[in-house]
């Protein structure tokens, strides 16, 4: 009788996917798995962002340079707010440059996962990859808005001070406090989509609110300096006139109590995101 061969069943496994419950980790580990993802979600709102546009990458100027030359027609020409000791172009520049990084970042990560709902309802992915790329897709602009800087303080006889090594510190300080408050807003603005509304009006009273216009050297008093960096751009403003221009706002209180500020704020948002993260396929 011939000899019947044994074939083995090679057993199924199965990947089951359940929702969390209460408060859970951050599981930043599973960032690094899908890095690529990152990577190409991040590619991918570049190309989309100037996509059909007759300027380009040029609006990336335009705006802060514009709103330059608005902030040195009324506050540096006619209001005469003081820039300490800098010409106004330069000391408002200097500012608007992180702003813009922070504003914008804001911006699309607390729209992003409403303009990934397709994506987020076909497949798994942890979902902090969708605002974190968001934010860094403004690197691009910001390194062109800092490339008219440049220019702009050689033209104005100004070099950068040994300070500058700091920068990256500011940048990184910006970039947190940008995804910090952009985890809140996106994650609220899956289900109460008055958050898209509001977004607007919380950038510009935010850009009032920190020391773009005018210098925080107005404020005096240590105690009340320390506490205007409960703003986390109040340290990211003056930092960054202080590592470029050589400005009299070294590191003090208020650089610590913004750096403290900006962590409270991505962790704090990072688990509230993580929280709710459940619900967004269901509800987006």
């Amino acid at each position: 009788m011939p000899v019947q061969e044994q074939t083995e069943i090679e057993p199924t496994y199965y990947l089951r996917i359940e929702p969390s419950r209460g408060w859970v980790w951050l599981k930043l580990s599973e960032l690094w798995e899908y890095r690529e993802l990152l990577y190409f979600l991040t590619w991918r709102d570049i190309k989309v962002r100037y996509k059909q546009t007759v300027l380009g990458a040029t609006w990336a100027i335009i705006q802060p340079f514009m709103t330059m030359v608005v902030f040195s027609l009324f506050f540096g020409n006619l209001a005469n707010v003081p820039s300490d000791g800098i010409p106004y172009p330069i000391f408002s520049f200097a500012a608007l440059v992180p702003w813009t990084f922070f504003g914008n970042g804001l911006t699309q990560s607390a729209n992003s996962l409403v303009g990934s709902a397709n994506l987020i309802k076909k497949i798994y992915f942890p979902r902090l990859v969708i605002p974190i790329s968001s934010v860094i897709s403004g690197a691009v602009d910001f390194i062109l808005a800092f490339a008219v800087l440049l220019i702009m303080m050689l033209v104005y006889g100004i070099l950068p001070t040994a300070n500058v090594i700091w920068l990256p510190f500011f940048l990184l300080l910006a970039f947190v406090t940008s995804l910090g408050v952009g985890l809140w807003l996106s994650a609220m603005n899956v289900q109460f989509r008055d958050v898209r509304y509001m977004v607007p009006f919380l950038t510009q009273f935010w850009m009032f609110a920190s020391p773009i216009a005018y210098p925080s050297s107005l404020i005096e008093n240590d105690t009340l300096r320390a506490l205007y960096g409960i703003n986390p751009m109040a340290g990211v403003v003056e930092g960054f006139r202080w590592a470029l221009l050589g400005t009299d706002t070294a590191p003090d209180s208020m650089i610590l109590v913004s750096s403290l500020a900006a962590v409270a704020l991505m962790v704090s948002g990072a688990y509230y995101f993580r929280r709710m993260e459940k619900t967004f396929a269901d509800v987006v």
